[in-house]
C-alpha cells in the first residue's frame, strides 16, 4: 500500500464525492478513480458504494478511513519534527553550568530557550566547575557549557558572554560586615574558603588580587561546590571572594560587599570543536543573544559569526 494510495483514500473518504477530493488533491478525476481501484484490489475489499447519485462508505470503508487519519497524522507529525530538528527548532541540548551560574544566569537562559524555541528541551548539568564541563563536552556528555575561562584542553571553543566584578563574601558578624565597601588589602589577616579545585578560574583571579594587594590568602577551608562553600562563610569559617553573581544566592547569615579594587571574572559559552548539530547551534544563537545587549565585551554580530561558522548557517 503506497502513502499516496492512503491519502487520496482519506480525501474521498472525506468528501463521499470524487470529483471534489479530486480538486482537493490537484489531479485528474480518473487518476483518483484508478488509485482507488487498485487500492480495493491490494485489499481484496470494496470501500466504497458507488451510485449515479451518491457515494459512500462500507463498514470496512468506514473503518479505513479511521485507521488512515491516524496513520496519516502520525505521518505528517512526523515530517515536521523531522523538519524542525534540521532547522534547529526541535531537540534536546544538555546544558552545563557553573554553581553561581545555575543560579544567576539559567533563569535567562531558560527563559529566552522558552520563547525563542519553545520545542526545544534543555536538560540541565548543573555545579559542575571548569575543567568537569571541558571534559564533559570532549566526551558528548553535555552540549554546551556555561564557565568560567581558560577552557581547559584541545577541541573547546569558547565566547565570553558576561564579565563580573569580584565581590566580599562573609558571616553577618563579621567585622568587615558593616562596610558597604571593602578593599582586598582589608582582608590580610583573613582566613579564607575556597574551592578545592586547582583548575577553578574563580581561585586563580582570588589570588591574583591578593597579591596584587601585597599578600598570599591563606587558605582555611576548601569546597567542591558553591552552597558548601557559602555555608561555610556564613557559619563564619572565613571569607570568600566570588564573583558578583553570588547575590543571587541569598543565605541567612551571609553578607556581600563589593571590593573596591579586585579584579574581574569572565563568563564565557563553550562547545566542543568540530559538533555540527543544528539544535545546539540554535539554543547556541539564543545564549549568545541573550547576553550580547548586557555585556559591554560582547558583540552580537561577533557572537553570530562565530557561532555561525562552527554550527552552520542552516540554523
Amino acid at each position: 500500500m503506497e502513502l499516496r494510495h492512503l491519502r487520496y483514500f482519506a480525501a474521498v473518504a472525506e468528501t463521499c464525492h470524487f470529483g471534489q477530493a479530486a480538486a482537493t488533491l490537484h489531479v485528474a478525476q480518473p487518476v483518483l478513480s484508478y488509485a482507488i481501484r487498485q487500492l480495493e484490489a491490494e485489499l481484496d475489499v470494496t470501500l466504497f458504494v458507488r451510485t449515479t447519485r451518491q457515494v459512500s462508505l462500507t463498514p470496512a470503508g468506514a473503518y479505513l478511513k479511521e485507521q488512515a487519519e491516524r496513520v496519516l497524522a502520525g505521518v505528517d507529525d512526523a515530517v515536521d519534527g523531522v523538519r524542525r530538528i534540521a532547522a534547529g527548532r526541535s531537540g534536546l541540548v544538555r546544558l552545563g553550568l557553573t554553581g553561581i551560574a545555575a543560579f544567576s544566569h539559567l533563569p535567562r537562559i531558560a527563559r529566552i530557550v522558552k520563547r525563542e524555541l519553545p520545542d526545544v528541551d534543555l536538560d540541565i548539568r548543573a555545579d559542575m566547575l571548569t575543567p568537569g564541563q571541558c571534559n564533559a563536552l570532549r566526551a558528548g556528555a553535555i552540549d554546551l557549557g556555561i564557565l568560567r575561562p581558560p577552557a581547559t584542553g584541545e577541541d573547546i571553543e569558547s565566547r565570553v558572554i558576561d564579565v563580573e566584578q569580584l565581590v566580599l563574601a562573609a558571616s553577618i558578624d563579621h567585622r568587615l560586615a558593616i562596610e558597604p565597601v571593602v578593599s582586598v588589602a582589608d582582608l590580610r589577616s583573613e582566613s579564607f574558603v575556597m574551592y578545592d579545585s586547582r583548575d577553578s578560574a574563580v581561585n586563580d583571579a582570588v589570588v591574583k588580587a591578593c597579591r596584587a594587594a601585597g599578600f598570599v590568602p591563606r587558605r582555611a577551608y576548601q569546597a567542591s561546590g558553591t552552597p558548601v562553600l557559602l555555608a561555610l562563610v556564613a557559619a563564619g569559617l572565613g571569607v570568600a571572594v566570588l564573583p558578583a553573581s553570588v547575590r543571587a544566592l541569598p543565605l541567612d547569615g551571609l553578607v556581600v560587599r563589593d571590593l573596591a579594587d579586585a579584579d574581574t571574572v569572565e563568563v564565557a559559552l563553550a562547545w566542543k570543536t568540530g559538533v555540527e548539530n543544528p539544535v545546539v547551534g540554535a539554543v547556541a544563537d539564543v545564549i549568545a543573544s541573550a547576553f550580547a545587549t548586557g555585556s559591554a565585551d560582547a558583540d552580537p554580530r561577533d557572537l553570530d559569526a562565530q557561532l555561525s561558522a562552527q554550527f552552520g548557517d542552516e540554523r
